[in-house]
């Protein structure tokens, strides 16, 4: 089992399997909060389910509507168990935070380096604790 340690912005405890892009999403048209699916036919994750995966991508892409988005997936039990940026996203934050006062359902959200966000794999296994502690189970990093 590989650790490695990322920086909490949101802390909380997931469990998972990796689904990994460098590219940014836009939640607003690119995300379904129904199904959990990536709707953007555009973006490299195009028709893959992140609902229930930690999801690890650089950072959102568009406006403040990825909170919205978010906090529908969270409502509707079709949101990413983790989310892992190589950044500060205060969107993907703002979006956990309300929802854990609306809905008292969060999305652990996590700062990792880009060195670390590329070592990580689809398909991984990922154990995540709330001090920004990721394991994975049956792969290296």
């Amino acid at each position: 089992m590989e650790v490695i340690q990322g920086r909490p912005i949101v802390p909380g405890m997931a469990s998972g399997e990796a689904l990994v892009t460098n590219e940014p999403l836009s939640f607003w048209g690119g995300y379904d909060a129904q199904t959990g699916e990536i709707i953007d036919r555009r973006h490299p994750l195009s028709g893959q389910i992140a609902a229930g995966k930690v999801l690890i991508l650089p950072f959102h892409r568009g406006s403040s509507t990825t909170t919205a988005m978010l906090l529908e997936a969270l409502r509707a039990g079709t949101a990413p168990a983790a989310i892992l940026t190589t950044g500060i996203d205060p969107f993907f934050a703002l979006a956990s935070i309300v929802g854990e006062e609306l809905f008292d359902k969060s999305i652990p959200i996590v700062s990792i380096s880009k060195e670390h966000a590329a070592a990580i794999h689809t398909g991984q296994r990922l154990d995540m604790a709330e001090d920004g502690t990721i394991r994975s189970r049956g792969f290296s990093f």
